[in-house]
């Protein structure tokens, strides 16, 4: 029964996956210098390695704002937020993750007379503001630089695009890897409290208790990307502004860099020790980063190039997910604990210390450990069937190839 609970939790990054992990490679995708399938499949892998090595960072930020104490809250409260983006998802809008999570755990401190914490609230909203003007402010320079090396260089266009795609395929993997990072906490962040697992073995690697949600956070994701994604990445990657082949690289590489500073505890230790401020390890918002990048780049061309009727659409989704998700979650958790009799959580002095005992966290971690080296097994094969059937495909067109050649000789 607790294993159902992670469904809303599966679900939630399904629809992050959807709408905010397509950002990654909007901007390229958009531009047609690489195709939806490479770059889904290229996201997926590098967004599960993200969460499972650095997703730690952020998820800490996420029990401040609301520690919630139950397994049935989690599931409520994921549930609401994910609910949340994926109605908007239908409407092709790139609203927050991290703003329905947030708006989803408001809903819980409100419903269970819990005070929500403002100065952990204010760090998350001010990424709000200054996650698409850093993108912006990272873009138009890197552009600059980018567009003065192509004058310079004076490559051959058909040469220089081919640098591109190569580069758009590296940073957009740099870029899934910094998403799976930061925002996996917004998928699983909810459920580390209730779950203790025991650290799973898996011979050249152990995943702790955090890790194994965040894997299984992060094949939800990929999941997402790979079934329904490809709807905002169009509204991205090409119907805010045209975007050339140089200015796609840019947008992705710049949100990539905005959303790895605010995951990395490495960084943010390095800045301590030299005597300045930490970087807030906080979930920012890849769709608002990404269209931030985008407007960098439409007002150095010129504010003309901008699509304002739909930069508007997307403005007032980003307003309206927090409060839908909040409003979601209250009445939410008001059904599940009135009606199915379900434990959602209690006021934090009233709170139980453990919400499993060893041996039933146990049973879960076995559960778990079978759950999640069945799905590795699955990923493998499928990934061997693809690679034959690329390299099939590979040989046939040499074949065809050569017997073109020598029936023109």
């Amino acid at each position: 029964m607790i294993l159902f609970f992670l469904t809303s939790g599966l679900f939630l990054g399904w629809s992050l996956g959807a709408n905010d992990a397509s950002n990654v490679f909007g901007s390229a995708v958009g531009a047609k210098m690489v195709s939806f399938r490479k770059a889904a499949i290229i996201a997926s892998v590098f967004v599960i390695l993200g969460a499972v090595i650095q997703g730690a960072g952020t998820s800490g930020t996420l029990g401040k704002l609301g520690a919630v104490n139950a397994i049935g809250g989690s599931f409520t409260v994921a549930l609401a937020a994910a609910i949340t983006v994926y109605v908007m998802t239908k409407f092709s809008l790139p609203v927050s993750t991290t703003q329905a999570i947030v708006g989803a755990i408001i809903g819980w401190n409100l419903f269970t007379g819990n005070s929500t914490d403002t100065s952990t609230l204010s760090k998350i909203v001010a990424t709000w503001v200054t996650g698409p003007i850093l993108g912006a402010l990272f873009a138009i320079p890197l552009y600059i630089l980018i567009s003065r090396i192509k004058r310079r260089a004076r490559i051959h266009m058909i040469q220089f695009e081919s640098y591109i795609k190569t580069g758009l395929v590296v940073v957009g993997a740099f870029g899934a890897y910094s998403l799976g990072a930061n925002n996996i906490a917004n998928v699983m962040g909810v459920f580390v409290p209730a779950f203790d697992l025991s650290e799973m073995n898996l011979g050249i690697l152990s995943l702790s208790s955090a890790q194994q949600l965040f894997l299984l956070g992060g094949l939800a994701i990929a999941a997402g990307i790979l079934t329904y994604s490809k709807k905002v990445m169009e509204t991205v990657g090409s119907n805010i502004v045209n975007l050339t082949a140089e200015a796609a690289l840019v947008t992705v590489l710049a949100q990539s860099l905005v959303l790895f500073v605010f995951s990395s505890t490495s960084l943010s230790n390095l800045l301590v020790k030299i005597g300045l401020p930490p970087i807030p390890m906080v979930p920012v918002s890849s769709s608002q980063v990404i269209v931030g990048c985008v407007i960098g780049i439409g007002l150095y061309k010129g504010a003309r190039n901008i699509n304002f009727k739909i930069l508007g659409e997307i403005a007032a989704g980003w307003v309206a997910t927090p409060v839908i998700a909040g409003l979601t979650s209250f009445f939410s958790l008001f059904i599940v604990r009135n009606i199915f009799n379900i434990d959602v959580g209690r006021k934090i002095s009233e709170s139980v210390e453990t919400v499993q005992t060893p041996e039933r966290a146990f049973d879960i971690s076995q559960v778990m450990k079978y759950i999640i080296l069945v799905i590795i097994i699955i990923g493998i094969v499928i990934s061997l069937y693809y690679y034959m059937l690329e390299r099939k495909k590979n040989r046939e067109f040499r074949k065809s190839e050569e017997r073109f050649w020598k029936y023109i000789k």
